[in-house]
């Protein structure tokens, strides 16, 4: 499918979503939730895995197409070809160097390097999920998955990180609910990501942050930035082995099986709108603090 054929589009009303939270996941969901983050080596069920598994059945035969490539060099390169394109496209960003800015709000070097530590939690995590997104997508709209049965070489289990500790809304204190409104309404979305409450542990490094980050995502540049991501998460995901051979119609009639697939479509659709810019997003806080070459 050529790049016209897949634009960016982002569902108008937006969906309201109900993520199933791993502590309510139970029975055959709790093993496909473990199953999911084990294969992805990831420490957290991303809100798009715990959107998508309100529809149990959709969300299973999902995983069911992905789980014998995600430990794959095919998968592997694939997540890392789109984390390099994301990267590339931050460093057109320009983002801020914030060094100076932590150092002088009193942020020891250990403590810069607990925060890189958790971005790099998400610059490495969010890939899968990123995949996981736009291959549903592809599928629901009707694509043929043609990636064909190689996979390569399975690579040994991933050392997990540990789970980030999140910034709850209703953990926060006013300065740092105002900073999550804020993101809610520069990106436009009814909720916040994981990745910006794991980091708002750092309050005064995330109120400056995220400054930097509203002038990056209101200049033009930024949504070519995206595009470019969404594009490269469409050819990867198109490439992917399909060893399984899961076929549109499987994951539409699994679709069926929760909900009509024009719901379900408009869930996955809004989370693979979202997911390319989260990629650079998380790229552009990785940069503010890049350590000096």
């Amino acid at each position: 499918m050529g790049a016209n054929g897949f634009p960016r589009l982002k569902p108008a009303p937006i969906p309201a979503i109900a993520p199933v939270p791993e502590d309510a996941a139970t029975g055959r969901l709790k093993d496909v939730y473990e199953s999911t983050k084990c294969g992805l080596g990831v420490p957290w069920m991303g809100v798009v895995a715990m959107a998508f598994a309100r529809y149990p059945t959709f969300y299973d035969v999902l995983w069911s197409g992905l789980e014998p490539i995600v430990k794959t060099t095919a998968f592997s390169s694939a997540c890392q070809d789109l984390r390099n394109a994301a990267e590339g496209q931050a460093a057109e960003l320009r983002p801020a160097s914030l060094i100076n800015d932590v150092s002088a709000f009193g942020y020891r070097p250990a403590e810069v390097d607990e925060i890189r530590d958790v971005i790099e939690i998400f610059s490495s995590g969010n890939m899968p999920y990123v995949l996981m997104a736009t291959l549903g997508r592809l599928l629901l709209e009707g694509t043929t998955w043609s990636g064909g049965n190689e996979t390569g070489p399975s690579l040994p289990p991933k050392a997990l990180y540990d789970r980030p500790v999140l910034m709850e809304p209703h953990h926060a204190d006013s300065g740092t609910q105002a900073v999550f409104e804020q993101v809610k309404r520069t990106l436009n979305l009814p909720f916040v990501n994981t990745d910006y409450r794991a980091l708002a542990r750092w309050p005064s490094y995330f109120a400056r942050a995220w400054q930097d980050m509203e002038r990056i995502v209101r200049d033009p540049v930024y949504e070519r930035a995206v595009e470019t991501v969404h594009r490269t998460a469409r050819e990867l995901a198109e490439g992917l082995p399909n060893p399984t051979g899961l076929t549109a119609e499987q994951l539409r009639q699994a679709a069926t099986q929760d909900a009509s697939t024009g719901e379900v479509l408009d869930v996955v659709r809004l989370f693979q709108w979202l997911l390319p810019g989260l990629a650079v997003n998380v790229a552009c806080l990785r940069a503010q603090l890049a350590k000096p070459s």
